[in-house]
């Protein structure tokens, strides 16, 4: 057996016990046993996900992960080489523009941060793994363990006495696991959203922000800033309405409806201010781009004109394409397989909740309001933007658990399993 086992075996042993005792783990109301399992079904997802990078890359758009670790040995041999531009490379530009281009798709500083700090962290681990990617698969689940371990705190508190709803909806969704178990930026992002979720939500709670609090939130802000950007510019309205609703109690609807009605209005005359506010033409850009790539799961789009009509004319297909793709004619493997009975799955939970909704429990919270205007918000954005089924997929199954646990919840399990024992009956 080489030192690689070894080292595999020996890292999965020390950051299972690390979870039992880290105080972010051990208060969130899961048992060690249960953390141990989601880690090491996390560790599993990610040693697939790799897995399905060399041997079915192209067709499920999952090349990307081992082109990020390949780079980021040779990040690492650049620390051996020149500690000096290991340590600065990140914070200077190569371009003309220099830091300018905050949304450009291509020849930005800022579009090439979320890589290039990836890559910084992948080098990080790259020391104590002396390069191999599946042991960077167990430090990569710890770390993003963090973020779902914070969003089942928040709905726990917000869904008591539904641990088993909550626990599968925020750590056992197939697509979500799947995606954000995996070497990618997927994983980190929800991790920022969960950081800022978790402290925002009990900030106004408790009433007060410490400096402490502060500090998290502004961290989970920041990495979103690096690893996408527009998520950031999504939070804003989102975080706006989820405090003034909870500052005017009991008006949450009507407060999220002119919150975001004033956002569209920006959204759409801002360019008149600024060319460097021109948000229509990025979304325009960002599609232009990925149309411009090249891959196996490829979708027929119009091309979206950056103005008030052209966004409506393109609601439905970006709406279609983000919520319910992929159709049985888009299947060409496992995994798209399982995505497509994963959205019936969803279905089926609304039509329950709409027919056996638990009286007890409340969905008219406005966190709960946050994260449904949220995801609306950013499946949308994919919806505009985005062309390959795959992409489509992998950057929305940051928002199911978001989506899921509150309609998991909201039925009330103990009456449906009632109902179906009488008519088996």
């Amino acid at each position: 057996m080489g030192l690689d086992y070894f080292l595999f075996i020996g890292y999965l042993f020390l950051f299972s016990w690390l979870l039992t005792r880290i105080g972010l783990f051990r208060h969130s109301g899961l048992n060690n046993a249960q953390l141990i399992i989601l880690f090491l079904l996390k560790v599993i997802a990610g040693i697939f996900y790799g897995w399905v990078g060399i041997y079915y890359g192209y067709f499920a758009y999952m090349y990307d992960t081992w082109g990020l670790h390949n780079t980021s040995v040779d990040e690492l041999q650049l620390l051996y080489d020149n500690p000096r531009e290991y340590l600065t490379n990140l914070f200077y530009s190569g371009y003309e523009g220099g830091y300018g281009g905050f949304f450009a798709s291509s020849d930005s500083y800022w579009n090439d941060l979320k890589a290039n700090i990836f890559i910084k962290l992948l080098s990080i681990f790259n020391l104590f793994s002396f390069g191999n990617y599946y042991i960077n698969v167990i430090f990569y689940s710890f770390l993003t363990m963090i973020g779902p371990v914070m969003v089942y705190r928040v709905m726990s508190d917000v869904f008591p006495g539904k641990k088993w709803a909550v626990l599968i909806g925020v750590f056992l969704i197939p697509s979500f696991l799947y995606w954000s178990s995996g070497i990618h930026k997927d994983g980190l992002t929800f991790t920022a959203i969960g950081l800022v979720a978790y402290h925002f939500y009990f900030g106004l709670k408790q009433g007060r922000f410490s400096f402490g609090r502060i500090l998290y939130l502004s961290l989970g802000l920041l990495i979103l800033l690096a690893m996408r950007n527009y998520i950031l510019m999504l939070l804003i309205p989102g975080l706006t309405a989820w405090y003034l609703s909870h500052r005017l109690n009991k008006k949450t609807g009507r407060v999220f409806l002119i919150v975001y009605g004033l956002s569209i209005f920006l959204f759409f005359t801002l360019p008149l201010v600024s060319d460097s506010l021109d948000f229509p033409a990025a979304v325009a850009n960002k599609q232009a781009a990925f149309m411009r790539l090249e891959g196996g799961s490829g979708l027929k789009v119009e091309k979206l004109d950056p103005s008030l009509q052209g966004f409506i004319r393109n609601t439905p297909q970006a709406l279609v394409n983000s919520l319910m793709r992929p159709f049985p004619a888009d299947i060409k493997h496992m995994l798209s397989m399982g995505v497509m009975l994963e959205n019936i799955f969803v279905l089926a939970l609304i039509v329950l909740l709409l027919f056996c909704r638990d009286k007890t429990t409340s969905l008219n919270r406005p966190f709960i309001w946050f994260c449904y205007f949220f995801g609306f918000t950013l499946l949308l954005t994919i919806g505009y933007t985005v062309n390959f089924q795959g992409a489509i997929v992998r950057y929305r199954s940051i928002l199911l658990p978001l989506a899921i646990t509150p309609l998991l919840a909201g039925i009330d399990w103990i009456r449906l399993k009632k109902a179906i024992n009488i008519n088996i009956k």
